[in-house]
């Protein structure tokens, strides 16, 4: 599975847990335990799920919340944001990241390097389906 995709799945799988938990009425799942399987009902099937856009940033306040506050800064650092979703952040990973994302520049794990990584995440997140606010873009 490629990183991004890591990435995605993280905070995609997480907004279907959520939205599963409110559409049963049931306590929001805790992070590390699988969802509830989904229950049909009517306007409550995968395809209607799948049509609304994942609020990225709810979705991550969100895992947050769950693990207790962390102090880590996941709006603008590709490396928090690897940390809260419980991914590898090491600069092999970023590579490769960056590699996978098309980054031109020399990948040594600068500053100019991570910050184009974290906006080109929140871009794709957006071209899959997310919500993402402009603050989180810069």
């Amino acid at each position: 599975m490629s990183i991004f995709s890591a990435i995605k799945n993280a905070i995609f799988g997480r907004a279907a847990q959520v939205q599963q938990s409110v559409a049963q009425g049931q306590a929001l799942p805790q992070m590390g335990q699988p969802a509830a399987a989904p229950v049909p009902g009517p306007g409550l099937g995968a395809a209607a799920a799948q049509a609304q856009p994942v609020d990225v940033e709810a979705v991550l306040r969100d895992i947050e919340q769950s693990k207790g506050g962390p102090d880590l800064n996941w709006r603008s650092s590709i490396v928090d944001l690897m940390k809260l979703l419980d991914l590898d952040s090491s600069l092999d990973n970023r590579k490769a990241l960056a590699t996978e994302l098309g980054y031109s520049g020399e990948k040594n794990g600068s500053a100019e390097m991570n910050i184009w990584l974290h906006r080109r995440v929140m871009e794709e997140l957006e071209k899959n389906g997310g919500r993402v606010p402009a603050t989180m873009k810069d």
